[in-house]
């Protein structure tokens, strides 16, 4: 039975002009050159991605194409959110030519948005972008939005911009090459935005675990596809994260800052799923949310594979300092999205830190 397509648009009020659809359909890869000659308005196409998407889907997509291409690649993985990348790739599009009307491919995870929407954003005072997300967790977050930028060595995402791309292509077939530990990190965000925003989409991955952790094309689709819907609802209506967009931090503001202190070792995911059981415990601490609905999360989450434990910080400065540059803080210190119920949240709490410490183990 086919898996059938989904179309999201993501109409942006302040600028219709920008606004874009955001298509999941598993094979969209394959067709996506006939889709790429639409767009280009003339110029060259770049196709930036990863040494490890490079040689799974780069060379192949780039060969397919219609049009003069060229493909640029970096190392994966976090490590390579950082200046020098960047600053690498714009010399790279400088030396091929890159101008205002040429258009550049995102093709790769998280990381590969990040960075080559930064790149778009910036080389030239901008160049369009289309995104083409091959992990769950650049599927359902990172893709949709126009959020991109890199990590500073004091803390995760600290230096971006807001570039909305021309349009988001979501294949859910490539997952298939997606290691296990990879795809519960894009099941974490899935969850999240669930909790923060939809009981009922929460309860239909409840009931479907089995399928979702098996993969099932049909499922998978589907659970991506409202994951998208949801969060370019919120996008649309606060495109550069004044408000109602920071409801898609739940989880983030502990999850960031225990990224930074690991070094890195937690996967975003990982991070995230984590930051969403101690958030949600501190939610309860403080009389949001009931324990049956924090049991109801953190089950969730251990079903899906994903950890809960919060680990004991060892490097507290590091934590505290990560936590302290979070940029969801404002003048008032650090500021926590806390769920107050199943599909609801609270934006702009201020938890006390000892809060933070007790349920986080911050020891010095």
């Amino acid at each position: 039975m086919a898996v059938p397509r989904h179309i999201i648009p993501l109409k942006l009020k302040r600028s219709p002009d920008r606004s874009y659809a955001i298509t999941v359909q598993p094979g969209l890869l394959e067709r996506l050159p006939a889709v790429i000659d639409r767009l280009r308005s003339g110029g060259k196409v770049f196709v930036i991605t990863d040494s490890t998407v490079r040689r799974l889907y780069g060379r192949h997509f780039l060969s397919s194409l219609r049009v003069p291409a060229i493909l640029i690649d970096f190392p994966p993985g976090e490590e390579s959110k950082n200046a020098g990348v960047v600053n690498g790739l714009h010399t790279a599009l400088l030396e091929g030519g890159v101008k205002r009307d040429s258009l550049i491919v995102a093709l790769g995870g998280g990381v590969v948005g990040d960075v080559a929407g930064y790149v778009a954003a910036t080389i030239l005072r901008g160049v369009r972008c289309v995104q083409v997300p091959t992990t769950l967790l650049a599927q359902v977050d990172s893709s949709v939005g126009g959020k991109v930028g890199i990590d500073h060595p004091l803390g995760k995402n600290l230096i971006g911009a807001f570039h909305q791309p021309v349009g988001v292509y979501i294949d859910p077939g490539v997952l298939r090459t997606l290691p296990a530990r990879e795809f519960r990190n894009g099941l974490a965000e899935i969850v999240k935005i669930a909790a923060a925003l939809d009981a009922p989409f929460f309860g239909i991955i409840e009931r479907n675990v089995r399928g979702i952790s098996a993969g099932d094309p049909r499922m998978v689709s589907r659970i991506i596809a409202r994951a998208v819907s949801l969060k370019g609802a919120v996008v649309a209506r606060d495109e550069q994260e004044r408000g109602l967009r920071k409801a898609l931090n739940v989880g983030h503001t502990i999850g960031h800052a225990l990224e930074v202190a690991s070094e890195y070792r937690l996967r975003h995911g990982e991070a995230v799923s984590i930051g969403i059981a101690a958030e949600s415990a501190i939610a309860v601490r403080m009389g949001f949310l009931r324990p049956d609905e924090f049991e109801r999360v953190t089950r969730l989450l251990m079903r899906l594979g994903l950890p809960v434990r919060i680990p004991r910080v060892r490097n507290a400065a590091v934590f505290v300092s990560a936590l302290s540059l979070d940029k969801k803080s404002g003048a008032g210190g650090t500021r926590f999205v806390l769920l107050n119920g199943i599909g609801r949240c609270v934006i702009g709490v201020g938890v006390p830190p000892e809060q933070v410490s007790e349920v986080c183990r911050v020891t010095s």
